[in-house]
């Protein structure tokens, strides 16, 4: 390059697509993925009833009792409360066993050799980030290479060895391009349906059956579960997600009949109309999803009050690794 402002443009412009994507790659590697919280696990005295009573019948009402506070709704193939056996927890809602970690994972997305970690809801974001910055690493790579890599073919370039690590460059950015092209496009579909690699390839299931995308709230506010409120920390590798990872905000067309936390003027929505559906939260952090709507905890204790000894049916245990 012979022009002095040329060269200060790209040597600012590289630093920074390389500090921003050393920095989310690190995030992703580090960052250690979420765990359930104590209030998932069973309780001494349970695991010690489970290890001596083989029976369905104490198992039931074992689950039965440790998943009646929980917010979860999301239920096994054969409509079991989901229970991870290695773990000896309740799984939350999108949470599943990792074999390579050998620990349950909140909102897990997949296990990355690339980065050696478990993405889930504690680093989803800086996935997404890190995949971003990669992306437009190599096509400013591939950009600024490109005149010289015409050259090249054209025999514009001086007879020496430099010129073929021109064209190794080239194609090596090039390639690495379409390649993350696909796989940040893919995630993007992922952030804007609320689905996770692993519930695309199975929808989840809730007690009216499977419902794809009972997750999904709408694209501004699936956008805001990942990269939180704040826009100007959107694309800073920085932990903004929305929630604690445990539970989250469903917008299903049927009730769960075991959770008894919905008002009645709920109960007569359309077949067709959507709706926020009154989870339980552990923590108030929850509801920033629920701005329009009253308070996940508000609509418990109201409901509370009228609610006429409601039975949960009886909840099979169903490992899960």
């Amino acid at each position: 390059m012979a022009n002095i402002g040329e060269k200060v443009v790209c040597l600012i412009a590289y630093h920074i697509f390389v500090m921003l994507f050393v920095w989310s790659y690190w995030k992703t590697i580090f960052t250690l993925p979420m765990n359930p919280s104590k209030e998932f696990h069973l309780s001494y005295a349970d695991k010690e009833l489970l290890e001596r009573e083989p029976r369905g019948e104490v198992q039931q009402d074992v689950f039965r009792r440790a998943a009646k506070d929980l917010p979860i709704y999301t239920r096994t193939m054969s409509g079991a409360i989901r229970y991870c056996d290695r773990c000896q927890l309740v799984k939350p809602d999108r949470c599943h066993h990792c074999s390579v970690c050998d620990k349950c994972i909140l909102k897990m997305d997949h296990h990355c050799p690339w980065v050696n970690n478990c993405v889930g809801f504690s680093n989803y974001k800086f996935f997404l980030l890190f995949l971003a910055y990669s992306l437009l690493y190599c096509l400013f790579i591939a950009a600024t290479d490109l005149q010289y890599f015409i050259k090249f073919w054209t025999n514009g370039l001086p007879d020496t060895q430099a010129k073929f690590h021109i064209m190794f460059l080239f194609f090596a950015a090039t390639m690495f391009s379409v390649s993350l092209s696909s796989l940040f496009g893919y995630h993007c579909w992922l952030v804007s349906k609320n689905k996770s690699t692993l519930e695309a390839f199975r929808a989840p299931i809730f007690r009216h059956g499977t419902d794809k995308n009972g997750f999904s709230l709408g694209f501004s506010k699936n956008l805001k579960q990942v990269f939180g409120d704040e826009k100007k920390y959107w694309l800073l590798p920085v932990f903004t997600s929305l929630g604690d990872g445990c539970s989250f905000p469903t917008c299903l067309v049927n009730q769960d009949a075991e959770q008894a936390s919905t008002p009645a003027g709920l109960n007569s929505t359309a077949k067709n109309e959507s709706h926020l559906f009154p989870a339980k939260p552990l923590r108030d952090s929850q509801s920033h999803l629920l701005t329009d709507t009253q308070s996940w905890t508000e609509i418990s204790a109201n409901t509370e009050k009228g609610k006429v000894g409601m039975s949960n049916p009886a909840l099979a245990m169903e490992n899960e690794t």
